[in-house]
């Protein structure tokens, strides 16, 4: 499908047009566009912009819907439409390019009619004098991916949709069927999965869910989490599976000494405050720990609350201590597409060297005996083992106590030969793709000699 740079003199732009869904999708394209250009998580972005916008709640959460599939499925969709647009996207065509992405997300990844898909792009296109001058090339393209999506979809690569970089990456240090798998599982919609204080099996039958080996409850429905029975109440709170387990690790005991360093929002020390430890709960962000502090509340739980940068945060050392590290959260993207897109190589050098300063302070905040559970949502081994293993190197006063499969549900091939934790997207078989999975995370359980 060709088409030329120097088409018809640009037309005045349309006024904004009043059409049902219109403007769903128009902030779903400026989102994309927002995220891919300056790098911002899709979830603030969203606050931020959606509050400006001032939609209805549904075509809010429809805006919402169509970014986070596009992200999704960001690397599938580029392809597509590349491979049929002769000289690729034309340059100079303002919003063309997020418009098209936000309608292929439809057309392809959505249960949408296709009719609205196209026309609604149809109409936005002509919102901008710089893309109204496309409006003939998008038309096409679209009907063309609406006429081929069954022969597109069934053609895919799943690390289609992972940038180059991530998907080598997985695939030296997993193998190429790991990576694959790894890939399929972050394009399937996500579970929620939820941390409960008390009777698991209780809450799963109340609830509609299904208690996962680990103890964790996983929800069948989509309904939204504050209309629940038990969230008022504080009987739960929204936590994925694999990352309840290095709370769960730490083991902490009634009246312990347990910090918990970058902290916010909480689940963990809500894990470590329902042990029963005296919990203090460090992190240099105010507005995040003024969430941790409402969850808290919430819950009807207490811990001390200390804003401070976890890699220069001196106290008396701890009987326990848990770190889970900034890092790239590659674990996270089934959950947050995003991050994929956002994150560079040559961020995860800046990470690793920032996780090694705080593994050292975690280290002098561990009494002698104590333990020290190092975690990240990173699937980078850079960002997990590697780490461990320079540190060990420069601590020869810590030692690994290896995790057994015991102590998360039987799940073996969750951990290392050593005994370290490594969850992968792709493990934790289900009742459907979508109830089943689990985040990437890593941890290592370490005790100072």
């Amino acid at each position: 499908m060709a088409h030329s740079e120097t088409a018809a003199p640009s037309p005045e732009a349309k006024p904004r047009d009043d059409a049902p869904g219109l403007a769903a999708r128009r902030l779903a394209a400026e989102l994309i566009d927002e995220v891919l250009r300056a790098g911002t998580a899709l979830d603030e972005t969203y606050e931020r912009m959606a509050a400006m916008a001032k939609l209805e709640p549904a075509d809010a959460g429809l805006a919402r819907a169509i970014a986070t599939v596009a992200f999704r499925r960001l690397g599938a969709i580029r392809h597509i439409i590349a491979a049929r647009l002769e000289r690729g996207s034309p340059r100079n065509a303002g919003p063309f390019e997020p418009i098209m992405v936000a309608a292929a997300a439809q057309l392809l990844f959505l249960d949408v009619p296709d009719h609205a898909a196209v026309d609604l792009a149809i109409r936005h296109l002509h919102e901008d004098a710089r893309s109204s001058r496309y409006v003939s090339l998008g038309n096409a393209l679209l009907r063309r991916l609406a006429r081929e999506r069954d022969t597109i979809l069934a053609e895919l690569d799943p690390l289609i949709d992972a940038p180059e970089w991530l998907g080598e990456s997985w695939i030296r240090h997993y193998g190429a069927e790991t990576a694959s798998a790894i890939a399929l599982a972050h394009a399937q919609e996500p579970p929620l999965d939820l941390t409960v204080k008390a009777d698991a099996a209780g809450w799963a039958e109340k609830l509609d869910g299904i208690v996962l080996p680990t103890g964790s409850v996983r929800l069948r429905g989509r309904e939204s989490v504050t209309s629940l029975p038990g969230f008022a109440e504080g009987e739960w709170w929204v936590q994925d599976a694999a990352a309840a387990l290095p709370a769960l690790l730490l083991a902490a005991k009634p009246g312990e000494r347990v910090a918990d360093l970058c902290a916010a929002p909480g689940g963990k020390t809500a894990q470590l405050v329902a042990a029963g430890a005296e919990v203090t709960a460090v992190d240099r962000s105010g507005p995040r720990l003024r969430r941790l502090a409402a969850n808290l509340e919430r819950l009807g739980q207490k811990a001390q609350i200390v804003t401070a940068d976890a890699a220069r945060y001196e106290a008396e050392p701890f009987d326990a201590v848990l770190l889970d590290a900034p890092c790239s959260a590659t674990g996270t993207i089934r959950r947050h597409p995003d991050v994929a897109w956002t994150k560079r190589p040559e961020d995860i050098a800046k990470l690793t060297a920032l996780q090694a300063r705080l593994l050292d302070q975690a280290a002098k905040l561990t009494r002698p005996g104590g333990r020290l559970i190092y975690c990240t949502c990173s699937l980078e081994p850079e960002e997990g083992e590697a780490q461990i293993a320079a540190f060990l190197e420069r601590q020869p006063g810590f030692a690994r106590q290896p995790i057994a499969a015991t102590e998360i549900g039987g799940i073996a091939e969750a951990l290392t030969p050593l005994g370290e934790l490594r969850t992968l997207p792709h493990q934790l078989a289900g009742e459907t793709p979508r109830l089943s999975g689990w985040a990437g995370f890593y941890a290592c359980r370490l005790i100072r000699l």
